[in-house]
């Protein structure tokens, strides 16, 4: 039987952790995750996904605001003579101390195939970047930021309509499927840890807010990608002229391309405004909005917005 621990705080997380509990080889001792914090338009205090779900299976929770300064959970770490941690969208970064505990090391379970997309967003990132195929690696960690030997991975493509909301489902059932096939084996000494190549590097740097604003001079097929590797946060947006003749924050919550071909304007120009939604130029190509949404207000067919709020034709998208 294998003594093992789950770290981790995020959804993405919840399918590997219930894999754990329904492996017969596995016995799965409890849960650290990051504590609970507040959540929604009221700040409410609201567990994490992972420590619902702990509730749920009556396992064990430790919640440190740092783990490697916590001696009580480090303690409780080394009373479980653990064989394996696993860690999925923890949160924080391991110390060697922490590393060294479980016989068999921690396993980590990255949303990329590495050593691409090291990092905090490797899902919006293999998106916005146009990848064709994206995955998951499973990983015994060391001292470096996603950076220790591979055991196995598994791929996932991606489609021209993925967003990220969806990759990041199928990543989560990749990753608890990748752990089940490949963890046995890993204690056995069947599967050995790989080097990453270090010629091969790539860093997904964190999401900023910032990065939903949108470049009318880009491409409209690059703008499409930033709207689906963006939807779930911070989300795409744009400034418009409202009827006021005042500037508004507008956004933009899915698109599509155009079949509009030789179009000719400034980028961010409105070439179609009607009952049908509206068409935008782009630095290379048309791209069509399909919803929006009006700072404060609800998502919306951008037809049913343009009804109640028309933007007419020729005026630009993000200038002012």
């Amino acid at each position: 039987m294998i003594r093992a621990v789950f770290l981790g705080t995020g959804a993405i997380a919840c399918p590997v952790m219930r894999a754990m509990e329904t492996m017969p080889e596995v016995e799965l001792l409890g849960l650290v995750s990051q504590p609970d914090r507040p959540s929604g338009r009221r700040m409410k205090i609201a567990s994490t996904p992972t420590k619902a779900l702990a509730v749920e299976l009556e396992l064990p929770v430790m919640q440190p605001e740092r783990l490697r300064s916590d001696d009580t959970c480090l303690e409780w770490l080394k009373s479980l003579q653990l064989d394996i941690a696993v860690v999925m969208a923890y949160g924080q970064l391991l110390s060697p101390a922490v590393l060294e505990i479980p016989r068999h090391g921690c396993l980590n379970l990255h949303t990329s195939l590495l050593p691409k997309y090291r990092g905090a967003a490797p899902i919006q990132w293999a998106i916005w970047n146009g990848d064709c195929v994206t995955g998951v690696s499973l990983m015994k960690m060391d001292k470096g930021m996603d950076t220790g030997p591979v055991i196995s991975t598994v791929k996932v493509p991606i489609q021209s309509d993925t967003s990220a909301l969806i990759l990041h489902d199928q990543l989560s059932e990749a990753a608890a499927t990748l752990l089940q096939s490949a963890l046995h084996d890993y204690i056995a000494g069947v599967m050995k840890p790989m080097p990453q190549s270090s010629n091969e590097v790539s860093h997904a740097r964190k999401i900023e807010k910032e990065d939903g604003l949108m470049d009318w001079s880009q491409p409209a097929i690059v703008l499409d990608r930033q709207v689906r590797a963006l939807w779930s946060w911070p989300g795409c947006y744009t400034d418009f002229e409202g009827s006021s003749g005042l500037r508004e924050r507008l956004k933009i919550r899915a698109v599509k391309l155009s079949t509009i071909s030789n179009a000719r304007g400034n980028p961010g120009e409105i070439l179609q405004s009607d009952k049908d939604g509206f068409k935008v130029l782009t630095g290379d190509g048309v791209l069509e909005i399909i919803e929006i949404q009006r700072q404060g207000g609800r998502a919306m067919p951008a037809s049913a917005f343009l009804s109640g709020s028309p933007i007419r034709v020729g005026s630009l998208l993000g200038q002012g």
